[in-house]
C-alpha cells in the first residue's frame, strides 16, 4: 500500500493541495454515501443498525491498522462503545469486503481469523450516463461510484516470477512506463501474452511498482520500478506467509503459558499510534535510534495518563492492605508505591528474596520527568511490600511507553556518537512529531518547535557523524583565494566554494558514485519515502549531486537545497535517488562545502536590498569564476560569515572590493510607490521589474531549466489567451458531491465539484514544477486578466482584481475562490497548458434561508458545519455570468456523514437563528 506521510499542520511549512484521491478514501468514507442512500438505509431500523455496527467496525480497524484477532472483536468492540457486538456479526464480515478484510488462522485445534482494514482498489471509471443514473437512484449505493471498491473483479494474485518479468521491463524505463504499453512490451519480451485483466487491477502490482493514477480510468496510469531491494523483499512475502501459522502458533503458546502466570488474566488494550491533529512526544530514553522510547501527549495519552495515576493513588491509600499482593510471578502486572508517593504500573521481571525487579510501564509524572534525567535502564528494583494487585479499573488505558525509529538514521542506529548526541538533544524533551510509517515500532521525525523556527532533530543529529577533519572554519582578517560563488539569494546573501580538503574528498566521492551508476540501473535506488531533513541524490549537469529535502509540496513535487552549492531548487520526487548503502557513510561524512555568506557593511544593516542591487551582484559574480575573499566577521548564531569580495586583480585593494562597488553604485534608492494604471493600449504604464527578489540563483538560468536529465516535453507560452470551458454543473435539483473551501457566511461561500479535485492537484503539481524552473520575465500587467502567482510556496490561477500603489495586487484565485494579495514580483502569464481544466471555485449561497446581514454568531455557526468538508449539494438555481468566475448557484447542502441521519445545512442554520433570537 502506498505509504503516507502524516504531517503536523503546526509545523508543517508547505501548502497541501486538499484532499487528493488516496486521503478521501483513508477519511473515513466521510463522503461515501448521498444523502439520497442515507434516506433509503436508515428507512428500516435493521438496516440503520447493520450500518452503525459496519461504521463502527471500521473505526477498530483504522486505529488497529495491524490486524485484530477476530476472537478478540467483541472485547475491543465493548471497550471502545461500550456496547456488546452480536456474534452473529462476525459470521458476516467475510460478506463485507468493503468494511473489512477477513484471513483465516489456525490456532491449535480451532479456527480464528485477523481483521484487517478493507482493501484499497483504484477507481473504476463508469460513463456520465450510469453515474447520473446513481446520482437519481434513491437505492444508490454511493454519490460518488469512484469511492466504492469493486471486490469480485479482482483477479488472484500474480506469481513472483510473473512480477518480477514486469519489473525488468519496468527497469528499462526510469520516468516511467504508461501501463497500457505494458501488454505489448511483455509478449515481444518473453513471447507470452499479458493478462489484459491485470490492467484494470494495476494495485496487483504495487509491491513491485508504484502505480501513479492520471485519470478516472484505471489504465491510464503509469508505471515506476521499485527499487531492487524493496522487490527482493516483496516477492519473498510468498514464503513468509507460509511460515506465517507455525510463528503464530509458536505465539499462542507463548500467550497461553504467559496466561497461565497471570493470576487475574490481566489484558491491557494496545496502545493506538495518534492519527489526526497535531501529534507531540516526550522522548524517555534511547539504546539507538531504531529503539527510541517514547510517551504521546495530549488528551488521550499523558492527560490520561496523569489523571490514572491520580485515581490509583486515591485507592490504594484507601484500600493498602486488601490490595496488596500476596503471591507474586514473574511476567505479573502489579501496582508499584514508588518515590514521591507516584503509583506506577509495572511488569515483574525477577523476583530475589523481598526485592522484585520490575519494569516501569508508566515511568514517572509528566512533570518529573522534566525535572529529572532519564533513566539509564527502565528495570527499577523495589521491595515485596511496595508491590500491589493491580485493579481492573486500572486495565483500561493502553501502556504509554512505546517505541519509535528516528527517519534518515536508521543505517546508523549503534552509533555511539550518534546515539550519545541524539540523546542528548532529546531525552526528557517534548517534540512536534511528523509520522512517516504507522507500524508497531512507528517511523518518525522529530521537531524543536520551541524556538523561532522548527529544527528538524533527525537532520541536525545527523550532522554528528560529519568527519571533522573535513570541516572548513573560516578564519576572521584571513584572505582566501580562488574562491567561487555558487548562489546568490534576495537579501543579498551568497554561498561561496573555499579550495579545501573537504572538495578534495568531496570529487572524490561524486566520481565513485559515477562508476557505480555506470554498472547499476539508477532506477533501483528511487526514493520511496521522501521526508524534510533526509539526504539523496540528484543528477545536475550530468553529474551527481548530494540535496537535501527542504519542503515536500505534494506526492510528485518538492524543493531540496543542493548541499555544496547552496542552491535551491523544485524537483520531481521520481529524480530523486537513495545513496547506495555501500558508499552512504562517506557521503554523509562530508560537510556542506558551501559557506553561507553576506557582504560586509552592506545589508541588512543599512537597508533592504533593492532588485536593482540584486541584479547588480548577481551580473558581477556570473562574469568571474573565480574571487578572492576577507572574513571580517563570524555570525555563529546565524551561521554566516561576513567578508569583502574581490576579483582577481584588485585584491585586496578594499577600495576596489565588489562591496564598495555595489555600495557606491546608485542601486539603493526603492522605488516609491506608483499607482499602476492601464493605458487605453492595454500595456501597464510602469514598467515592471523581473522578480529579482524571490529567489535569484547563480545558475536560476542555465542549472535550473537543465536539472534533469530526462526530457521534459515542453509548455507552450503561445498567445496566452485561450480560455478554459466553464465548469459544467448538475441540473436543478440533482445531486452533486462537492467540497467547500471557503465558507464566509451563508449568503457567500465556494464550493469545488469533488470528483475534479484530482485533476487539480495534478494541475497544481505541473505549475509548480514548471514556474520553478521556467526563468522568470517582466510581466504587464492588467486589471481583469488571467495570470500564475505564487502564493506562498505554491502557484495558482488568478485574475487580478486590483492594482494597488505600493506594488502589491489584489487577486483572485478562481480554483480556490479566496482573495489574496501579492506580490507584482511573483506573478508570471498564465501559460496555454494551464488553461485547459475549467476554473473550480463556483460561488454559491444556501437555499432555504432568506437573504439577510448575517450576524457574526450565525457566520461562525455556518462556517463551523461547512467548511473545509465534503458534502452533498443539490442546485435550485444557477445566476449565469459571461464570465464563468462570475456566475452563482443557489444551493442546499446536505451532511451524509453521519450513519442514522443526514443533516440539511439550512434547517440547522434556520434553528439557529431562532436561538439567536431569543437569546437577543
Amino acid at each position: 500500500s502506498e505509504k503516507k506521510l502524516t504531517v503536523s499542520p503546526r509545523f508543517q511549512k508547505e501548502l497541501q493541495v486538499h484532499l487528493s484521491r488516496s486521503s478521501s478514501i483513508d477519511s473515513n468514507d466521510n463522503l461515501n454515501t448521498s444523502f439520497v442512500e442515507t434516506r433509503a438505509v436508515a428507512s428500516g431500523p435493521s438496516a440503520a443498525h447493520i450500518s452503525e455496527v459496519q461504521s463502527r467496525i471500521k473505526k477498530v480497524l483504522n486505529k488497529c491498522s495491524s490486524g485484530v484477532w477476530l476472537s478478540k472483536m467483541p472485547q475491543i468492540y465493548w471497550e471502545m462503545f461500550r456496547e456488546e457486538l452480536n456474534t452473529s456479526v462476525l459470521h458476516q464480515l467475510e460478506n463485507w469486503p468493503h468494511v473489512c478484510t477477513v484471513e483465516k488462522v489456525h490456532r491449535g485445534d480451532q479456527m480464528d481469523g485477523l481483521l484487517y482494514p478493507a482493501k484499497k482498489t483504484p477507481p473504476t471509471a463508469k460513463s456520465d450516463t450510469e453515474q447520473e443514473k446513481a446520482s437519481q437512484n434513491v437505492t444508490s449505493s454511493k454519490a460518488d461510484p469512484l469511492l466504492k471498491p469493486n471486490m469480485e473483479t479482482v483477479p488472484a494474485s500474480l506469481s513472483s516470477d510473473f512480477k518480477q518479468k514486469v519489473v525488468n521491463i519496468l527497469l528499462k524505463y526510469s520516468s516511467g512506463l504508461w501501463a497500457n504499453a505494458l501488454p505489448k512490451l511483455y509478449q515481444d519480451t518473453y513471447q507470452v501474452k499479458f493478462p489484459e485483466d491485470i490492467l484494470n487491477h494495476l494495485e496487483l502490482l504495487s509491491d513491485v511498482c508504484v502505480v501513479d493514477y492520471v485519470s478516472e480510468v484505471p489504465r491510464k496510469a503509469i508505471l515506476y520500478a521499485k527499487p531492487q531491494r524493496c522487490v527482493d523483499e516483496n516477492l519473498n512475502v510468498t514464503e513468509k506467509v507460509h511460515r506465517r501459522d507455525s510463528v503464530k502458533a509458536t505465539a499462542e503458546q507463548h500467550y497461553e503459558e504467559s496466561k497461565n502466570q497471570y493470576p487475574e488474566n490481566i489484558t491491557v488494550p494496545p496502545l493506538i499510534v495518534p492519527s489526526e491533529g497535531s501529534v507531540s512526544v516526550m522522548v524517555i530514553e534511547l539504546k539507538n535510534t531504531n529503539e527510541v522510547l517514547i510517551r504521546y501527549v495530549g488528551k488521550d495519552y499523558s492527560s490520561a495518563q496523569e489523571q490514572m495515576e491520580d485515581d490509583m493513588k486515591a485507592y490504594y491509600s484507601q484500600n493498602s492492605t486488601v490490595s496488596l499482593a500476596q503471591s507474586l510471578s514473574v511476567g505479573q502486572l502489579v501496582a508499584v508505591h514508588a518515590e514521591e508517593d507516584a503509583w506506577l504500573r509495572a511488569r515483574i521481571i525477577s523476583l530475589e528474596d523481598n526485592r522484585i525487579k520490575a519494569s516501569n510501564y508508566f515511568f514517572w509524572h509528566l512533570e518529573k520527568d522534566l525535572k529529572q534525567s532519564c533513566f539509564s535502564d527502565t528495570h527499577e528494583f523495589v521491595e515485596s511490600n511496595s508491590v500491589y494487585k493491580l485493579q481492573k479499573q486500572f486495565h483500561l488505558l493502553p501502556f504509554q511507553a512505546a517505541k519509535c525509529k528516528l527517519a534518515g538514521l536508521e543505517d546508523f542506529c549503534d552509533d555511539p556518537v550518534l546515539v550519545k548526541t541524539v540523546e542528548s538533544q532529546t531525552c526528557s524533551k517534548i517534540f512536534a512529531v511528523e509520522i512517516l510509517e504507522k507500524s508497531d515500532i512507528p517511523l518518525l521525525v522529530l521537531y524543536d518547535t520551541s524556538g523561532e523556527d522548527d529544527i528538524n532533530i533527525n537532520a541536525t543529529c545527523l550532522k554528528a557523524l560529519y568527519d571533522k577533519s573535513l570541516e572548513l572554519h573560516l578564519q576572521v582578517d584571513a584572505l582566501y583565494t580562488n574562491v567561487r560563488v555558487t548562489s546568490v539569494f534576495s537579501d543579498g546573501s551568497l554561498y561561496c566554494q573555499v579550495p579545501s580538503k573537504g572538495l578534495s574528498r568531496l570529487s572524490e566521492i561524486l566520481q565513485k558514485l559515477e562508476d557505480f551508476f555506470h554498472y547499476k540501473q539508477a532506477s533501483e535506488f528511487n526514493v520511496s519515502l521522501p521526508f524534510c531533513g533526509k539526504i539523496c541524490l540528484f543528477p545536475s549537469k550530468g553529474k551527481w549531486a548530494r540535496v537535501e529535502i527542504r519542503i515536500i509540496h505534494t506526492r510528485r513535487a518538492l524543493d531540496v537545497q543542493f548541499m555544496d552549492t547552496g542552491t535551491v531548487a523544485t524537483v520531481k520526487v521520481s529524480e530523486l535517488r537513495e545513496i547506495p548503502p555501500q558508499l552512504l557513510r562517506e557521503v554523509i561524512a562530508i560537510p556542506p562545502q558551501a559557506i553561507k555568506c553576506c557582504l560586509a557593511d552592506l545589508p541588512p544593516n543599512t537597508g533592504m536590498w533593492t532588485p536593482d542591487a540584486v541584479l547588480c551582484l548577481r551580473d558581477t559574480v556570473m562574469n568571474c569564476p573565480e574571487f578572492s575573499m576577507k572574513v571580517v566577521k563570524q555570525d555563529g548564531s546565524k551561521g554566516i560569515a561576513h567578508i569583502y569580495l574581490f576579483a582577481p586583480e584588485n585584491f585586496p585593494d578594499m577600495d576596489h572590493s565588489i562591496n564598495r562597488q555595489i555600495k557606491n553604485a546608485d542601486l539603493w534608492k526603492h522605488q516609491k510607490d506608483v499607482f499602476l494604471s492601464v493605458t487605453p493600449s492595454g500595456t501597464s504604464s510602469t514598467k515592471v521589474t523581473s522578480d529579482a527578489v524571490s529567489a535569484l540563483q547563480l545558475t536560476s538560468g542555465k542549472l535550473e531549466k537543465g536539472f534533469s536529465d530526462s526530457a521534459r516535453e515542453p509548455i507552450s507560452a503561445a498567445s496566452a489567451t485561450e480560455m478554459p470551458p466553464p465548469l459544467p454543473l448538475s441540473k436543478t435539483g440533482e445531486l452533486m458531491d462537492v467540497y467547500v473551501s471557503v465558507a464566509c457566511h451563508p449568503g457567500h461561500f465556494i464550493v469545488q465539484p469533488w470528483k475534479e479535485l484530482h485533476n487539480l492537484e495534478a494541475l497544481m503539481e505541473e505549475m509548480i514544477l514548471y514556474y520553478s524552473r521556467a526563468e522568470e520575465k517582466p510581466v504587464n500587467v492588467e486589471k481583469n486578466k488571467l495570470y500564475a502567482a505564487k502564493i506562498g510556496n505554491q502557484w495558482y490561477r488568478v485574475i487580478i482584481k486590483g492594482i494597488l500603489r505600493n506594488g502589491f495586487l489584489s487577486v483572485y484565485e478562481l480554483d480556490y475562490g479566496k482573495h489574496e494579495f501579492v506580490s507584482i514580483e511573483k506573478v508570471q502569464p498564465l501559460m496555454d497548458t494551464f488553461r485547459k481544466l475549467p476554473f473550480q471555485a463556483i460561488t454559491a449561497q444556501l437555499a432555504g434561508v432568506k437573504s439577510q446581514q448575517w450576524s457574526e454568531e450565525a457566520s461562525i455557526v455556518f462556517r463551523n458545519l461547512v467548511e473545509k468538508k465534503p458534502l452533498v449539494a443539490q442546485i435550485q438555481a444557477v445566476n449565469e455570468s459571461a464570465n464563468s468566475w462570475d456566475r452563482k448557484i443557489v444551493t442546499f447542502l446536505v451532511d451524509t456523514s453521519l450513519p442514522d441521519t443526514d443533516v440539511w445545512i439550512h434547517d440547522f442554520v434556520s434553528q439557529s437563528l431562532v436561538e439567536f433570537s431569543k437569546d437577543d
